[in-house]
């Protein structure tokens, strides 16, 4: 993981207000961010700088008023929600062909449809389908867990290669076209999962969820993590998930244009490593 520690001091340690002095305290927050995401501590760091409470106590929103943070990014939000629009009708133009050939692919392989819809809940706690290529057999939810472990027997042969090129995610493209999602956010859950957030964590439904995000970049191995663990399920609820809202949470505060454009090319840079 030392290579996405670098990436994440890098990234997260950006300040879009300038300042050698405040770029400093960022880069700290950022690195200490991703060792407690590693570490499981029970206190946060917050992005700029300070200690927040653990998000178990609620105490943590009165640490920041992401009411107001977001009001003060309407700029931003509005050049992301530009770019989400262009980006995606261009990226469905220019993938139509290879979607066609991996859909061809996937009926001629197994059984069941080509996409895969699951509820997942977005920006204000909207419930929304999410589009993605099928990579496990049909019904593969009431054969197991919602989340996947290790070589998990219902994926299907063209599906790993898919999940492991992240492949199977481009088709989230329609989602950010219509206005389910963005490039860049947290990334959506089921509802059973959300359902367990404390009211601090739901701060993260007040932004629209996206396709990658930080937390995914630095857990981009969760799965060979998970299929380690006794309790697959426990560890992802009570020690992967927390730690992925709080990197979401710092994305927030983070949250801008250029920001958004790092954090896609580190996400290329991952799936290429």
């Amino acid at each position: 993981m030392a290579n996405d520690e670098k990436l994440v001091e890098e990234v997260v340690g950006e300040s879009s207000a300038g300042g050698e002095a405040e770029k400093a305290d960022d880069a700290v927050a950022g690195e200490e961010a991703l060792d407690d995401a590693q570490s499981g501590s029970e206190n946060e760091t917050g992005a700029d700088g300070g200690e927040t409470v653990s998000p178990e106590d609620g105490e943590g929103e009165k640490q920041i008023d992401f009411d107001a943070l977001l009001k003060k990014k309407r700029f931003s939000l509005f050049l992301k929600r530009c770019f989400d629009i262009t980006a995606s009708a261009l990226g469905l133009l220019f993938l139509a062909i290879p979607f066609g050939v991996i859909a061809i692919i996937i009926k001629a392989t197994s059984k069941g449809p080509v996409y895969f819809r699951q509820v997942r809940v977005g920006k204000d706690g909207k419930e929304f389908r999410i589009f993605k290529f099928r990579t496990m057999v049909v019904d593969a939810e009431k054969k197991g867990m919602q989340i996947t472990v290790g070589a998990d027997n219902r994926i299907t042969g063209i599906g790993k290669f898919l999940r492991k090129t992240k492949v199977d995610e481009l088709p989230q493209l329609i989602n950010v076209l219509i206005g389910d999602m963005s490039f860049v956010g947290p990334r959506p859950e089921v509802p059973r999962y959300v359902a367990m957030y404390s009211d601090y964590q739901r701060n993260i439904l007040k932004i629209k969820p996206g396709i990658t995000e930080l937390a995914s970049i630095v857990y981009r191995d969760e799965n060979d993590v998970l299929a380690k663990s006794e309790d697959p399920e426990a560890t992802y609820v009570n020690e992967i998930m927390p730690k992925k809202i709080e990197l979401n949470i710092q994305y927030m505060q983070k949250l801008g244009f250029w920001y958004d454009i790092k954090l896609i090319f580190m996400t290329f840079a991952a799936i290429l490593r």
